[in-house]
């Protein structure tokens, strides 16, 4: 076994270690971890058995679709790799140029909202829930191309209101980030009173 051999076997075991902790991340990613070009990062991938990262996230997501009740899985915006029923839950979403407008390649603010809302109420443990309120931020652009990972937190519950927090980043940075309140099935939304208190 010559040192490149030896080389190759080390960054090999740390790219396991990587995407162990950090599953979500992209070719171009890890290539600038381990200061090695994006093919590198490929033949390493594909002599590992590891799938590229869209099918990593579809593998994951696949799993997930059974456990939304408030939500069918065609109606899910992004794909859930992470979900715990009343407390949190995590979204991929990939833009493409199809999602940007057409004059530059910056993404259509709707869609970060649709990911984040869609994963508001996904994470809510009930057979039927609605959007009650919305306030909203954006942080900054994002272009085509880009992996957008929401992660949602139930704030608090009263009422039958359910209040999630969603924060959407890329590459580790904050893009996106909302504060929705989510009715149950059943609830009337009452004039400006709903859901508060809900924290």
């Amino acid at each position: 076994m010559n040192l490149a051999q030896d080389s190759r076997r080390a960054r090999q075991e740390r790219l396991v270690d990587i995407l162990g902790r950090e599953p979500f991340l992209t070719d171009e990613q890890l290539a600038a971890k381990f200061s090695v070009s994006v093919q590198t990062i490929r033949l390493d991938r594909m002599a590992l058995g590891i799938p590229e990262l869209r099918e990593r996230i579809k593998d994951l997501a696949v799993s997930r679709y059974h456990e939304v009740r408030s939500l069918a899985p065609d109606e899910v915006f992004g794909d859930i790799v992470e979900l715990e029923l009343g407390v949190q839950g995590l979204s991929i979403w990939r833009a493409d140029r199809e999602h940007a407008f057409s004059r530059s390649s910056i993404v259509r603010g709707h869609y970060l909202f649709a990911q984040a809302n869609s994963l508001a109420v996904a994470i809510v443990d009930a057979d039927q829930a609605l959007t009650a309120r919305a306030t909203v931020k954006f942080m900054r652009s994002v272009n085509a191309g880009s992996y957008m990972i929401a992660h949602a937190r139930v704030k608090g519950e009263r009422h039958g209101y359910v209040r999630v927090g969603v924060q959407t980043k890329v590459h580790h940075e904050s893009v996106f980030e909302a504060d929705f309140l989510i009715m149950r099935k059943g609830i009337e939304i009452t004039g400006g009173s709903a859901g508060e208190g809900c924290d």
